[in-house]
């Protein structure tokens, strides 16, 4: 009798094992901590996905555990990654269209953000991941400004001079046409580089400002207020072979929790930027606010240096520039 009952428990060990096995299983990677928007995000898609049990499991690599920030897009596009949350412009070297989702200026405020998510804009550039094999899950902009580690930057002239570093190419132009000397790095290497001396002032996302504790290391910050310089895109983005590989009811499971994620993105973005000022006022740090004069001043050396830039370099420039302006 003790014999029939184990061979009962081990047949259904191996049922168990074996529906297991018919579980697909997909790798999400990023580079935040677990408090970060952009990791709620993917986990509120994970949590969905897994709610609506159609044998899909989203295991989620945060913290850049499982590749390095800037490293993601081209795994993702040859189906070595499933899924990633990424800042577009990172993968920029590849499809140079997407420095323009790093734009000085380009970006209003959080709505005028969602417009440009939905715009033809948006449309071309998912024809050129789709190129790669890549996919838009969750649409997703996130604000930033500045920090200074002994003064404060809101006009052009406060970074003459300085080590400062900035996300993306055209942010980079920017900020050299200024006179600011240049240091590339992703944003999860600030900390490090300020309290080292390496930099003495560095743009970001709000997000990641706090996140990364770097009003641990600032005696200034400029945040995204009425007016925001800084707008950075921030998609879910999934290899597209694979989403096609999915089953019908794995596929909906996946669309229906990024439509949810996309909402909390937006609302969550909005916050961001006020919760990151209590933050830094928490920690005694003095708060700057940008005026229309020094966003106008950064936006004229912006057309001089990025958005010229970008349209010699780009085929399409030109007309891609022209659709995100013409988004009101």
């Amino acid at each position: 009798m003790k014999h029939t009952f184990l061979t009962a428990a081990a047949m259904a060990a191996a049922m168990g094992a074996a529906s297991l096995a018919q579980a697909t299983e997909l790798r999400l990677s990023h580079q935040w901590s677990n408090k970060d928007v952009r990791h709620q995000v993917a986990q509120m898609v994970a949590d969905d996905v897994a709610a609506a049990k159609v044998d899909l499991e989203i295991k989620i690599f945060g913290s850049k555990s499982l590749f390095k920030p800037r490293e993601q897009y081209r795994p993702l596009s040859r189906g070595q990654l499933d899924m990633t949350v990424l800042p577009l412009s990172y993968a920029g070297g590849q499809q140079p269209a997407f420095n323009l989702t790093l734009m000085p200026g380009l970006v209003k405020n959080h709505d005028h953000a969602a417009r440009l998510s939905a715009s033809p804009f948006m449309k071309a550039l998912e024809e050129k991941m789709a190129e790669d094999d890549v996919m838009v899950l969750v649409h997703g902009y996130l604000a930033g400004g500045f920090v200074g580690k002994d003064k404060c930057i809101t006009k052009p002239e406060d970074v003459a001079g300085l080590q400062t570093r900035a996300a993306g190419k055209a942010f980079e132009q920017m900020l050299a046409g200024a006179g600011a000397s240049i240091a590339s790095m992703a944003s999860s290497e600030i900390y490090n580089a300020m309290q080292t001396g390496i930099l003495s002032a560095a743009n970001t996302s709000s997000s990641s400002f706090v996140s990364y504790r770097i009003y641990e290391q600032a005696a200034c910050y400029t945040p995204a207020g009425d007016v925001a310089l800084w707008f950075m895109y921030q998609p879910l983005l999934m290899n597209k072979s694979t989403f096609e590989g999915l089953s019908e009811a794995q596929q909906t499971a996946l669309l229906e929790a990024s439509k949810k994620a996309q909402a909390f993105y937006l609302a969550e973005a909005k916050k961001q930027d006020a919760a990151s000022v209590e933050v830094f006022e928490k920690a005694g740090v003095e708060i700057a606010n940008m005026s229309a004069e020094d966003f106008a001043a950064w936006r004229a050396i912006a057309q001089e240096t990025s958005y010229k830039s970008f349209v010699e370099e780009v085929p399409d420039g030109q007309a891609l520039l022209d659709m995100a302006l013409a988004v009101e």
